[in-house]
């Protein structure tokens, strides 16, 4: 919601800066985003002029050589508008003036003639969209919707007319406060919040009806969904004069957000800004008969919008029409059929009250948001739709020249009663932790709108039609006292008591953080992309749908189908920021990402849900692993695991993921494994304490094409794992061993099929308490191991704490080693 400034303090003014009053509405009443500006920096050097004489220039057919009036002085301005002529009033920057864009003007000669100054049009001073032609200021009286420009005097400054320059609160209005979204409603937050006057409201007076005849004469309406619609008003203006509106409402309209369009929707759009309350005006003469029908519409019944669109329609859509079909789709945009153009004459104006939920329902359907469905959705009160009768009806007469016909046709199911909470004595401070007095509660309440009686020392409230479907309860009226009282000036600031403990991370959110800062050393750049994906993702990784990943959780009311379904997996958001930054002409990725999978069904011993466990009688939650996940393309750029020149690849990316598991001190292994996504041949399945906890491996050559990509390798794996295993969060010392170590190799001889890591853990196992690490370091194949074997290298160290080791104590450990490579098949080779 955008609030100039002007026109706040025209009901209201606090006289504070525009930034201190948006500092004091965003502690008591709504939050204020920021704060912009329209029109030239500052007032200085802009006059009322009057044009004297216009002469041809004599050197330039489109230029006019004009004689000015500024106040005491008569001026040559140069002026290339057409609509330039003696006798005019209009807005003048003299030399020194700086325009809205920064440009600070002075004294141009044009084709010979000096101008001494410039004549103003609304684009240049950023009041409306008119660029070829100048403003022309008319006299006016001022009125209670409008300001005055009665002194237009030559020299007046033109800031006692229009609003320049003007500043702007933009709100982020809550969507209970409906009553901020008016201005006026604004106003009487300010007045709560500072005790400054405030203005009688806009609507206390009603235009004088001097039209031929009644509204019934003219115009009828027929309500068939009254449930949907509780109270349609419509008001008959004849000799209507459509055109460009003033420039004082322009003004008003460009600063709150709203392009001018005529003088008739102008006033409509006006209205609802100040009041809140959203209006329609419909062209008399294109409603057949006069007749309004408000009905639900037929299935797949269409009607083209004022925006131009053709929209399809379903039963739940609630339509104002005419006997012919449909003019506007109620609370949210009217149609073209209808529209009020140059030739209309005769208008009928209605302000309804409509479902917000309905509202709210056909607007998301529609992929439709207006301002006034904006508003409609979050439920008016019926009776707010007089209000803005009442000034729409003023407005008319007063920059159209209509004459309003007595009588309002009012269709009305029914009015809801007010609100009438009581606030009991000493409750606010009960549930706030400051004493307010009774009498300062009344006030504030009063300051709001409210009703105020006493009974005793209670008070009773009656709550303003704006407020009703906000404020019902005791506790309403509590906030309400409190907020304009000051919670920041009340409540004291406290720190937590001292039998309170200080915050501070858990062991998970420790080692979480800990990992990912691992894996950003290890070259790779941290992402943060959606949680929800398109129902393509599972065919492009080429998951099948038997597969839990492959039937991910669909969301029941999505924005749009490619954010429709939860990932499984976090491959395919990674291949999307992959593909995003190489068409964008990185030469090289590596990316993570630390964040949830969502799976229907699914666990592990390390935590989670597993599936078919029950709470009580209710199924358990969907599997939610948290999990880091790797990819790279292109070459690698960290020297610490991996050489520069060469690509992303099974093997680099196995080094990264030893990397973090070092880093965390949990053991895993790698073991040949098989992913749908992955190139065969060049996959593995990631093991920590024996289960599976995650996948390494080069992407198929098919999933690649799908994300134009020539190459790209990556891992996923559970952090809930690599935590859980972790020595780390409850650490335990040994003492710093002072004996020397026994390093020696080994090469032992298996089958092609067993893996390095059933080797080492073989190795381990025998080596046992004495054999501190081993690590692979080489492999080797040749003829004389013969067809179907392979030859591993491994570098042991034997180290005891209290002792140095003796040959024989290592003999002992390697024969141990041989006995437990038999197992799996292995030897030692000689």
């Amino acid at each position: 919601m955008r609030v100039p400034s002007s026109w706040l303090r025209e009901y209201c003014d606090p006289e504070l800066a525009a930034d201190e009053l948006a500092a004091l509405l965003a502690l008591r009443s709504t939050e204020v985003e920021r704060i912009s500006h329209v029109g030239p920096p500052a007032a200085d050097g802009f006059v009322i002029g009057k044009v004297a004489s216009v002469e041809r220039h004599p050197d330039a057919d489109r230029l006019s050589v004009c004689e000015v009036d500024t106040g005491g002085e008569t001026r040559t301005i140069v002026c290339g508008a057409p609509n330039v002529a003696a006798g005019q009033t209009v807005a003048v920057a003299l030399p020194g003036a700086t325009m809205p864009g920064g440009q600070k003007l002075g004294q141009a000669k044009l084709r010979g003639v000096v101008s001494d100054g410039m004549i103003l049009s609304e684009a240049e001073l950023e009041i409306g969209d008119d660029a070829a032609g100048i403003i022309e200021l008319l006299p006016a009286a001022s009125s209670a919707t409008r300001p005055g420009a009665a002194g237009l005097a030559p020299g007046t400054p033109l800031s006692e007319v229009l609003a320049i320059p003007e500043s702007v609160l933009e709100l982020e209005v809550n969507s209970n406060r409906v009553d901020c979204f008016g201005v006026y409603g604004v106003a009487r937050e300010v007045h709560a919040v500072t005790a400054a006057p405030l203005a009688d409201p806009p609507w206390s007076e009603d235009a004088e009806a001097t039209g031929e005849g009644t509204a019934a004469d003219y115009a009828s309406v027929r309500v068939e969904v009254p449930e949907l619609c509780p109270r349609f008003t419509a008001r008959v203006f004849t000799e209507v004069e459509v055109g460009p509106s003033p420039p004082w409402l322009k003004a008003r309209l460009m600063a709150a957000g709203q392009r001018p369009i005529n003088n008739v929707v102008d006033v409509t759009n006006y209205v609802m800004l100040l009041t809140a309350q959203p209006l329609h005006a419909f062209d008399l003469d294109k409603v057949p008969g006069g007749e309004l029908i408000v009905r639900a519409a037929r299935d797949s019944e269409t009607m083209t919008t004022l925006d131009g669109a053709e929209r399809e329609l379903d039963a739940e859509t609630v339509l104002v029409g005419d006997r012919d079909g449909p003019s506007a789709i109620a609370g949210i945009m009217g149609g073209q059929v209808s529209e009020v153009s140059e030739a209309t004459t005769r208008v009928l104006l209605e302000v309804a009250t409509w479902n917000g939920v309905n509202i709210l329902r056909t607007s998301r359907k529609l992929g439709l948001r207006s301002d006034a469905s904006n508003r409609f959705e979050k439920q008016l009160h019926p009776e707010l739709a007089i209000r803005a009768q009442r000034i729409a009806s003023r407005l008319l007469v007063e920059t159209c020249g209509a004459r309003l016909v007595p009588q309002t046709i009012d269709a009305v199911a029914a009015i809801p009663e007010r609100h009438r909470p009581r606030l009991r004595a000493g409750r606010a401070a009960e549930l706030l932790g400051m004493a307010i007095e009774t009498d300062r509660a009344a006030t504030y309440l009063e300051r709001l709108g409210f009703g105020v009686e006493r009974e005793g020392d209670d008070l009773v409230a009656e709550v303003p039609v704006d407020r009703h479907h906000d404020v019902s309860r005791e506790v309403d009226l509590v906030e309400e006292v409190g907020r304009i009282h000051g919670y920041d000036e009340h409540l004291p600031a406290t720190l937590p008591g001292s039998a309170g403990q200080a915050g501070r991370l858990s062991r998970e959110q420790t080692l979480r953080r800990r990992a990912e800062d691992l894996v950003r050393d290890l070259g790779f750049d941290a992402v943060t992309t959606l949680s929800l994906t398109d129902p393509g993702m599972p065919g492009r990784l080429r998951i099948g749908s038997g597969d839990a990943p492959g039937a991910p959780i669909r969301v029941s009311n999505p924005l749009s189908i490619e954010h429709s379904e939860l990932r499984t997996t976090l491959l395919g958001t990674l291949l999307d920021a992959a593909r995003y930054n190489l068409a964008h002409g990185a030469e090289r990725v590596a990316l993570f990402e630390s964040g949830r999978a969502y799976l229907a069904h699914g666990g592990s011993k390390f935590g989670g849900v597993a599936a078919g466990e029950f709470a009580g009688d209710r199924p358990a939650a969907a599997y939610e692993p948290h999990r880091i996940a790797c990819i790279a393309v292109g070459a690698l750029r960290s020297s610490s695991w991996q050489a520069e020149s060469r690509r992303g690849d099974f093997f680099a990316l196995k080094g990264a993921l030893e990397g973090l598991a070092q880093g965390l001190g949990t053991p895993l292994s790698v073991e040949p494994g098989t992913e749908p996504f992955l190139h065969p041949g060049r996959a593995g399945s990631v093991l920590v304490d024996g289960e599976a906890a995650g996948w390494i491996g080069e992407l198929h050559p098919l999933v690649c094409r799908a994300w134009d990509l020539e190459q790209a390798a990556g891992f996923e794996v559970d952090l809930a794992a690599l935590v859980a295993v972790s020595p780390y969060g409850g650490e335990s010392y040994d003492d710093v061993i002072s004996y020397p170590a026994v390093h020696q190799d080994v090469a032992v001889v298996v089958a092609e099929d067993v893996s390095a890591a059933r080797v080492r853990s073989a190795v381990l196992e025998g080596g046992g308490e004495l054999l501190r690490s081993a690590e692979v370091f080489d492999v080797y194949r040749g003829d004389q191991l013969g067809e179907g074997r392979k030859s591993l290298a491994l570098g042991l160290e034997f180290r005891a704490a209290d002792r140095t080791l003796t040959d024989e104590e290592v003999a002992e450990r390697r024969a141990a080693i041989t006995e437990a490579l038999g197992v799996i098949g292995g030897t030692l080779r000689e």
